[in-house]
């Protein structure tokens, strides 16, 4: 399989996606212009004389190389986030990975209701206590990919999302292929903390700002029993046993 790829963004992967799996309707726009001389598209005339375009053998190596370059990153940020977890345990927190939770976002305006999302943190903890004054909620949110990175900085409501349901949230940064962290502090909103995973080591480059104990909602309860936390203090001892 041919390595190189052309200098494009995520849209041109997923409009080469959109034209395998369909009939080839030409957009007309910008996108199609730029798969088209790149080579990854071509024009075609079907046998009702209709125009439209297909995707080429090169715009097929073009989207293999994609997924397995998605793929790797996904592997990737699937370890570090195992990584986090790991430490999270072994200070003595209970983690829970993928959790659905509910979540309250401040109203757009004076006159507005409080708003609500579904949001699913990568990681969420809570300190193995019997006191709610003592949970200390948190949230970590993984990034290996600085394009997933600055796209994700870009939802508002998915980090106010994050700061409702957590007492503490943490953007915690893997490395580009130079050993580089995927981004700067500077670049992470100031309410989130920040941590590198650098030289296999997380680092905390900026603590994360403690918000006031309060109850967890009840919602957030309801997701907590219904589902098994995936890392526990307990679980990180009996590893170290069986070693």
């Amino acid at each position: 399989m041919n390595s190189e790829m052309p200098d494009l963004k995520r849209v041109h992967a997923r409009r080469l996606r959109e034209v395998y799996r369909s009939a080839g309707w030409p957009y007309l726009d910008v996108v199609e212009i730029e798969l088209l001389a790149a080579g990854l598209l071509e024009r075609a005339v079907n046998n009702g004389g209709l125009e439209y375009v297909r995707v080429t053998d090169a715009g097929i190596n073009y989207l293999a190389v994609s997924a397995a370059r998605n793929r790797e990153a996904m592997s990737a940020h699937d370890a570090l986030v195992d990584i986090v977890a790991q430490s999270m345990a072994r200070d003595g927190r209970l983690v829970w990975k993928g959790l659905s939770l509910r979540a309250q976002l401040p109203p757009l305006d004076d006159e507005s209701r409080s708003r609500w999302k579904m949001c699913m943190p990568d990681l969420f903890s809570i300190r193995n206590s019997s006191k709610q004054e003592y949970l200390e909620p948190t949230v970590h949110e993984i990034k290996v990919s600085r394009a997933d990175l600055l796209g994700d900085l870009k939802l508002i409501d998915k980090r106010n999302a994050y700061l409702d349901i957590g007492g503490q949230c943490w953007y915690v940064l893997g490395c580009n292929a130079k050993g580089k962290p995927i981004g700067e502090p500077e670049e992470i909103p100031t309410e989130c903390g920040v941590m590198v995973f650098l030289n296999d080591k997380l680092e905390v480059v900026r603590m994360a700002p403690r918000k006031e104990a309060k109850s967890l909602p009840f919602s957030v309860w309801m997701a907590l029993a219904k589902a098994t936390p995936r890392v526990s203090a307990f679980s990180e001892v009996e590893q170290v046993h069986l070693q």
